[in-house]
């Protein structure tokens, strides 16, 4: 591709620099319109709007993070890198628009995201199609990397171009679930889901684990993502002789539903996934102490490798927290800004005409130390990284109850 063209890296919603690789503060930027530069943008798809714009705004900035830095150490040496975000509510039908639209720019080189699973079964077909390589900081549900039917053990990869930093929901679920029986005793679960992609599938693989290791499911409703009003679940639950909720969803609803149920007398402890460990979480539930939740990969706070993001983060002065994803999605863009280096560098110095299919490659063999621990792909574009960790809610705030990995 010829010099001064306008490349367009289009991240749907994850992005990603590695703590080693990034550059120091106060290195010097790389010139904008300097002679041989090509300017290759980084867009981000996540919910920058409604219910979930906590963790979407997020993994923007964290993005947002990565290009800067990746520009003031001439990471790409002939590339400067722009961002540009575009909002999907954290619905499958805005998603699959921005999927369309930053396929139709041929300028897009590459996309991070989205934080939905929901919305990523929008995407898939469209970025596969053009060569276009996703990469996502937050998507659980298995099924967009190991195929419909992953469960009977018929794992296949449908999309060469999709690939995610955060582990799925099949050592998710049956990890609270070990945690539920082995560590906290519970053996009696009510169990909720919001028959979402990631709710329902979160909750499926909980369910499995719990009773193969001897629990009960004592009673299971579904909701609605915007259900707010859960009288009825109150009764059920309380007659029901649960010694805890497991809750297959995110915060907004998760966050009413246990203040209900404290304020109704059930005074057992709700425990989600990663779509409920948010202090958004604890904002909506001023009674949330007690409660639980896993995430992907270990605490972000205790991680030498990633005390550089959390300090330029804090110096950047984004008005928004990099909450859950964050270092995940400073991982993935940085993934695919590795992948636009080696391909370039393949190329004496310049991007070729077909980039798109050449940085899917180069993605699927990458491995770097990043925010996160080490960040490389498996054969189905999963993180090789497979740590998750427990959260409690403690005076107010999400604190660590058990780092590992799945015994599966």
């Amino acid at each position: 591709m010829r010099n001064r063209s306008l490349i367009v890296v289009s991240i749907a919603v994850a992005g990603a620099l590695s703590v080693t690789a990034c550059g120091s503060r106060g290195e010097k930027k790389a010139e904008d319109g300097a002679a041989g530069s090509t300017t290759v943008t980084i867009g981000v798809d996540a919910p920058l709007t409604g219910d979930l714009s906590a963790l979407g705004l997020g993994i923007k900035n964290s993005v947002d993070l990565a290009v800067k830095q990746a520009n003031a150490k001439n990471e790409v040496p002939g590339v400067k890198f722009e961002i540009k975000a575009l909002d999907d509510t954290a619905k499958p039908a805005p998603g699959q628009q921005n999927a369309t639209n930053l396929v139709a720019d041929k300028s897009v080189i590459g996309v991070v995201g989205p934080l939905n699973s929901s919305v990523a079964q929008s995407m898939q077909q469209i970025f596969n199609d053009a060569n276009l390589v996703q990469i996502s900081p937050a998507n659980t549900g298995v099924a967009l990397s190991q195929g419909e039917a992953w469960a009977s053990g018929k794992k296949a990869r449908a999309f060469k171009s999709y690939f995610r930093t955060s582990t799925t929901d099949a050592v998710q679920g049956p990890f609270a679930a070990q945690y539920l029986v082995n560590e906290a005793k519970k053996k009696k679960i009510f169990l909720i889901d919001d028959q979402k992609t990631y709710g329902a599938g979160l909750a499926g693989t909980f369910k499995g684990e719990f009773t193969k290791l001897g629990g009960t499911i004592v009673g299971e409703e579904h909701v609605n993502p915007d259900d707010r009003d859960f009288n009825a679940i109150v009764t059920k639950v309380k007659s029901s002789g649960a010694e805890a909720i497991y809750y297959g969803g995110e915060y907004p609803a998760a966050g009413p539903l246990s203040l209900q149920l404290k304020e109704g007398g059930v005074n057992i402890p709700l425990m989600g996934g990663d779509g409920i460990q948010s202090g958004d979480f604890i904002k909506l539930n001023p009674k949330s102490q007690g409660d639980l939740a896993t995430a992907v990969g270990l605490p972000v706070e205790q991680l030498p490798s990633a005390a550089k993001f959390i300090a330029d983060y804090k110096a950047a002065a984004y008005k928004d927290a990099y909450e859950t994803y964050g270092g995940y999605s400073y991982d993935s863009a940085w993934a695919i800004i590795q992948g636009v280096k080696a391909v370039v560098a393949a190329n004496n110095g310049k991007l070729p005409a077909d980039a798109r299919a050449k940085v899917v490659a180069a993605v699927q063999a990458i491995s770097f130390d990043g925010v996160t621990g080490k960040v490389s792909f498996d054969e189905f574009g999963d993180t090789t990284n497979k740590q998750l960790t427990v959260y409690a809610v403690k005076d107010g705030k999400w604190a660590v109850e058990k780092t590992g990995t799945f015994a599966g």
